[in-house]
């Protein structure tokens, strides 16, 4: 009959809301929830929540490929008034990636911290129950050899001694009688040693993968972090060949993000089954090496339940009582007349007095009150701490894919807005006068420095109009005037234009009509 229900361990409301999850296998049909590792169908549906998290990925890498498609296939000429807007949407883009990456970052390291307290509280119970265990099993194992060898030894000695004697012979008898009555009682308790879960290799093995995980999720976490900052640099660098290498390293990042979201998620899920009944796990994988009221008894610990191992420790106790007695009085009145065999009892006397010592122990660490704490412990360790640091790890998983996605949608467009800014430039002449750009070379050049601006010149031309009489025409100007004004315009002298002074020069180009147009007060006006 099972005991009512527990009060020192109450599941979490999450592992309740993972445990609802649908539990399907790979075929689409539903499986039983209950936590049973060894069950093909239920780890089909564990395999089924990971292939959920890779048919996300692949939907979020297929929306990448066609916005990627789309911004390079409709390409359209951007207007002077929508470039602005555009800048905006691609700086906050990236600033909202930051931020998500941040955050999640933040979220990361709480829940790998969690995570790994959770299975170190796991691993450090399962240590703490082998040592128990490990306990009884020496200390039966250790009483049992001295009765079955020591004892024995020194009863045949004394039968030797004490062969006149018929009384004392029948007392040795009697004592034989009770170590074996001891024996066959300690015969009765479970053997720990032999059940088919190690304790301590268990424990070795999670500590082992933990270690690993805890690992590869500290060089994840940092891996996105510093990806986030980087692009945040070439952004502001304006550096293709840093958007380059974070875009690459972004598409592993989203990769891992998606792939870590699977397994934790399926993990969380696991744990939560074991969660929500972990006592109906153990009793299915104990019922055939340990009685089910002995795991009754350590499960619940209660004071209405009966100690299993109380009727064998009271007999073992009575049977070094009598043993102990039957030793005193051989001790009192055989030693004056047999006086070899006083060694023999005083060494029969040691072993019971060792015996009951480990009567002592034995007792204490058959208590359920240790194991059961252990326990506890171990379920709120992977249960509260383990199960709740997982899912911050999926979130932050989540969270990261998001972001990495949003940042693989703002670079191609940052990309583009560099590549419009670089044509705008290439599309200003060098050596036009009146570009900043040529100006910041002329500050550079020294020779070119010392010319006469543009303005100047035809402002000093004015005023030698005012007192001399304008030219006659271009044609008649002279071949020094026309290469000044060439100087002006071009920074170099255009010598192949000279032999068509004389002859009729042809119309002024169009870059001339319009600098004639934009700087009319600048230039003087020739008839």
């Amino acid at each position: 009959m099972l005991p009512t229900a527990r009060v020192d361990y109450i599941a979490p409301w999450w592992t309740y809301w993972l445990h609802n999850f649908p539990h399907v296998n790979l075929r689409f049909q539903p499986v039983n929830k209950s936590f049973n590792p060894q069950d093909d169908n239920y780890q089909q549906s564990l395999i089924f929540l990971v292939c959920v998290a890779a048919a996300g990925l692949g939907l979020n890498l297929l929306f990448l490929a066609i916005y990627l498609s789309c911004l390079c296939c409709c390409r359209k000429e951007e207007e002077e008034e929508t470039k602005r807007p555009n800048s905006c949407c691609v700086t906050w883009t990236a600033v909202t990636a930051g931020l998500i990456c941040c955050a999640a970052v933040g979220v990361g390291f709480y829940g790998n911290s969690e995570t790994n307290d959770g299975v170190y509280q796991l691993t450090y119970s399962l240590y703490n129950a082998n040592h128990t265990l490990g306990g009884v099993d020496s200390l039966v194992s250790g009483t049992m050899d001295s009765m079955q060898r020591g004892l024995k030894q020194h009863l045949e000695r004394l039968d030797e001694i004490f062969a006149t004697r018929g009384d004392y012979i029948q007392t040795l008898r009697f004592m034989q009688q009770m170590a074996d009555n001891v024996i066959v009682q300690l015969t009765g308790l479970p053997e720990w040693g032999q059940t088919r879960v190690d304790l301590a290799a268990t424990a070795v093995q999670i500590s082992y993968v933990e270690y690993y995980r805890w690992l590869s999720y500290l060089l994840l976490l940092i891996l996105d972090l510093v990806i986030c900052l980087v692009a945040c640099l070439g952004l502001a660098k304006q550096s293709r060949w840093l958007l380059t290498t974070m875009m690459v390293f972004g598409v592993l990042t989203l990769i891992l993000s998606w792939a870590s979201l699977g397994a934790d998620t399926a993990t969380a899920v696991g744990t939560s089954d074991f969660c929500v009944a972990p006592d109906k796990f153990i009793m299915n994988m104990t019922h055939n090496e340990i009685s089910t009221d002995i795991v009754h008894y350590y499960l619940y610990c209660s004071q209405s339940m009966p100690n299993p191992f109380q009727q064998a420790l009271t007999i073992f106790q009575r049977s070094l009582t009598t043993m102990q007695i039957q030793i005193q009085g051989l001790l009192q009145f055989s030693v004056p007349i047999f006086p070899t065999a006083e060694k023999d009892l005083l060494g029969i006397q040691r072993l019971l007095n060792s015996s009951e010592s480990s009567l002592h122990q034995l007792t204490a660490l058959l208590d359920c009150r240790g194991l059961h704490k252990d326990y506890l412990d171990a379920l709120i360790g992977v249960c509260y701490d383990g199960v709740e640091g997982l899912l911050y790890l999926s979130l932050f998983s989540l969270l990261a894919a998001l972001a990495f996605c949003a940042m693989l949608c703002a670079i191609p467009r940052a990309w583009r807005h560099f590549a419009s800014r670089d044509r705008e430039y290439d599309d200003i002449d060098e050596e036009d006068p009146f570009n900043p750009q040529a100006r910041r070379i002329a500050a550079h050049n020294p020779t070119r420095g010392q010319m006469h601006s543009f303005c100047s010149y035809s402002s000093s031309m004015g005023s030698q109009s005012s007192l001399h009489p304008p030219a006659q025409a271009v044609s008649n100007a002279p071949v020094s005037e026309y290469m000044n004004q060439s100087v002006l315009f071009g920074g170099n002298p255009r010598y192949e234009n000279v032999p068509l002074i004389g002859r009729g020069s042809p119309p002024p180009s169009p870059f001339y009509k319009k600098i004639l147009s934009q700087h009319e007060g600048c230039l003087p006006v020739y008839d």
